[in-house]
């Protein structure tokens, strides 16, 4: 009977804290999902970016540290429309999820795909690029679409997100391309070296990398890119958190301002080297 009451004691004085627990942690994810923070983020007159500063051509530094980049130039290009600074932070980019969560940071945005599961779990702008793959070429090659690559040399990286789609949609370009076989690479920069030497007719890569390195390669101005929608295609947008309803409209707003007065088309053509001004229904944002 003793041993009994003391058991009941002791479960009695462990029910507050495992109670206290159980509320901190509904708690976070609560006013993740519910609570709007645009009064604050407005009070405060920044917006907390979460992003890996490692990702060319989305967020990365130069050598002289400067962060810089696709995702870099937009969101400040947004930032200034709200009349908000744009507060960069590097996070590990496994945790950006728990991140946003806690409230460390306001937004993820960094090339970020809004993906069915991720959907279920956080919100997101309206898409404002669509990532596949692309070809670049020379311009003087004659190709000016993917057909061309007929008989031709076609290089890839090897392991790449390229590679698992040429073969999983081989009538998109793979039946075209000499031997029905790529050359692999161990990176992309290698099969631009070999595409600028001649020793290939097109690098085939994700539409970011490919239209970052056709523009920025040695003599781009001889380069141009090729698109297509017939590789499945990744649909970028602004991660935040469900509850900030207020800032989701604002930055759909401001992203509409940007592709009116032409921004969103400058940045696509500096960064990716597209001619490119599409932005996605609000509707899809949610």
């Amino acid at each position: 009977m003793k041993k009994l009451t003391r058991l009941l004691i002791v479960i009695l004085m462990l029910l507050p804290v495992l109670g206290l627990s159980g509320c901190v942690k509904h708690s976070v994810t609560w006013r993740a999902n519910h609570v709007d923070t645009w009064q604050a983020i407005k009070k405060s007159g920044k917006l907390t970016i979460g992003v890996d500063d490692s990702f060319v051509p989305m967020d990365f530094r130069q050598k002289n540290g400067k962060l810089v980049g696709y995702d870099v130039d937009l969101s400040r290009a947004v930032c200034k429309v709200l009349g908000l600074k744009a507060d960069f932070q590097s996070i590990d980019w496994s945790m950006k999820e728990t991140e946003l969560k806690n409230g460390t940071i306001d937004v993820i945005w960094n090339g970020y795909t809004a993906t069915p599961a991720r959907r279920k779990r956080i919100a997101f702008s309206r898409v404002y690029e669509l990532s596949g793959q692309s070809l670049v070429v020379k311009k003087d090659s004659g190709i000016n679409k993917l057909a061309d690559m007929q008989g031709k040399i076609l290089g890839v990286q090897q392991s790449s997100t390229a590679q698992t789609d040429l073969n999983k949609y081989p009538q998109v370009l793979k039946n075209y391309i000499k031997d029905r076989k790529p050359i692999l690479y161990q990176d992309n920069e290698s099969a631009f070296l070999d595409l600028q030497a001649g020793r290939i007719q097109g690098v085939l890569a994700g539409t970011e990398y490919a239209g970052y390195y056709a523009t920025h390669i040695a003599h781009s101005s001889n380069y141009k890119l090729i698109t297509t929608d017939q590789f499945p295609q990744d649909r970028v947008a602004v991660g935040m958190r469900k509850g900030d309803v207020t800032l989701r409209k604002k930055i759909n707003y401001a992203l509409g301002v940007l592709q009116k007065n032409g921004t969103l088309r400058r940045i696509n053509k500096k960064w990716l080297g597209i001619d490119s001004n599409y932005l996605g229904p609000v509707s899809e944002s949610r």
